[in-house]
């Protein structure tokens, strides 16, 4: 459909309305605040960076728990009431946590207040995933612009990441991290209300009730959806490890200030990579992919482990912040191609909270390990996270191509059939590719 890959993004986005990125990336920001900027928030609060820490966990953790949760409730009820109601309550979530914080209260309540801040985030990246891949697809998109819309996705969260923690560094310079997460509030509950009333929302709409119950359960996930989920918990594991060696390093070098721009230059290398994406041709597939990009990820992560200059710590990130795109783009894919449409807003939040919760596991861990042992011993455990994600793709095989029971075709095709473009019969969905789904060894043909 696209001669080449700004053409891929043309139309995605022409499919989708403009409007919409610019909504879902400021909706999403919010989130890299609050989870970065929380350890910046409650130190300077507490006066304590172990606190700052243990809350910062548990908000993480406060997501990993809900996330899935969410995605489950909209692909039963519909992303707008469900994005619409957790937007709002996040929102007063974020502000009393902030308030909690500021009035300095005991680090118990302020945990209990930071898991209720990450339990109810919209998950609007996820579910933004799970909203627009369907509707290219419905309306004629192949493949390669569901790829196209998985990398701006991608690339979207690593702009975030990248500006979420900058922000809150701006707002601590201008007087205090609280007034970020005051932002952070207000932006939930304007983009978050944009997201949910946006018109696309349609588009995930559910099948009836008497529909529904005539199926009997949820369509059961292919292992293969598993496989990706512990490939993408090992790659947050990855991510939390070198993120605490960065830390390490930057105090060790006296220059902790600089662990913020080196963040940066690994998420702005990890967003151009991501929307490089796109130019990939078909025929290199997606477990190839996946393959690929791990072990990159396990050789790239490697040399951190003797760095040991401010000069080698920029260079050696910004070349490793290039494979986290291209994993995280590959590990949605899969999921994407393997999910059953009823569950795609389920999948999509599950596989970002397997690889949040290997972050935020990690990030507790690992900075102790580097306050005994050194950066190096962080990225030891990053560069080992790295090479278990490889092994797992590469153990990987195709699974059989399976078509949906027959029953269940009628409406698998009217998930992603378009009247009004003019889609095939025929559901690109309703056949899997030999390359969309991998199942380990035991389970190959």
């Amino acid at each position: 459909m696209a001669e080449n890959t700004w053409d891929a993004y043309r139309t995605v986005l022409r499919m989708t309305g403009a409007p919409l990125p610019v909504i879902s990336f400021f909706g999403r920001l919010p989130v890299a605040m609050i989870q970065f900027g929380s350890v910046l928030l409650v130190t300077e609060t507490s006066g304590s960076l172990a606190t700052g820490g243990i809350v910062a966990c548990a908000l993480a953790l406060g997501q990993v728990t809900l996330g899935p949760f969410v995605g489950r409730l909209a692909d039963r009820h519909g992303q707008r009431p469900v994005v619409l109601a957790f937007s709002l309550v996040n929102a007063l979530a974020i502000a009393v946590y902030t308030l909690g914080a500021v009035v300095g209260l005991p680090t118990p309540a302020l945990a209990a207040l930071g898991v209720l801040a990450g339990a109810t985030i919209p998950g609007i990246g996820p579910l933004a995933r799970a909203r627009v891949v369907p509707l290219v697809r419905a309306k004629g998109g192949d493949d390669r612009l569901a790829g196209t819309v998985l990398s701006l996705e991608s690339t979207m969260d690593e702009l975030s990441f990248v500006l979420g923690p900058a922000l809150v560094g701006l707002a601590s310079v201008a007087g205090h991290p609280a007034y970020a997460f005051w932002a952070a509030a207000l932006l939930v509950a304007l983009c978050g209300t944009g997201f949910a009333l946006h018109p696309t929302a349609r588009a995930t709409g559910t099948a009836p009730r008497s529909e529904a119950r005539a199926r009997g359960r949820r369509p059961r996930l292919p292992r293969s959806v598993y496989v990706v989920r512990v490939g993408l918990l090992f790659l947050g594991v990855l991510l939390g490890a070198c993120g605490a060696g960065i830390t390490a390093l930057t105090q060790e070098l006296g220059q902790p200030g600089q662990a913020g721009l080196v963040y940066a230059a690994m998420g702005v290398m990890s967003a151009v990579t991501g929307l490089s994406m796109a130019a990939l041709p078909e025929r290199f597939g997606l477990l190839a992919r996946w393959r690929v990009a791990t072990a990159a990820a396990a050789l790239l992560a490697l040399p951190l482990v003797w760095t040991d200059s401010l000069t080698g710590l920029y260079v050696m990130v910004t070349l490793f912040g290039a494979i986290f795109a291209p994993n995280l783009i590959t590990g949605f894919a899969l999921t994407e191609r393997a999910v059953p449409p009823r569950r795609l807003a389920e999948g999509m939040t599950f596989a970002s909270s397997a690889f949040v919760g290997g972050q935020a596991v990690t990030l507790a861990g690992a900075g102790r390990l580097a306050e005994s042992h050194g950066a190096g011993a962080a990225f030891a455990l990053g560069s080992a996270a790295a090479a278990v994600a490889f092994v797992i793709a590469l153990i990987a095989r195709h699974e059989r191509p399976q078509e949906p029971p027959r029953e269940q075709q009628p409406h698998a095709e009217a998930t992603t059939q378009s009247p009004r473009a003019g889609a095939s019969t025929k559901s690109p969905r309703t056949t899997v590719k030999q390359d969309a789904a991998v199942t380990p060894d035991a389970a190959a043909p």
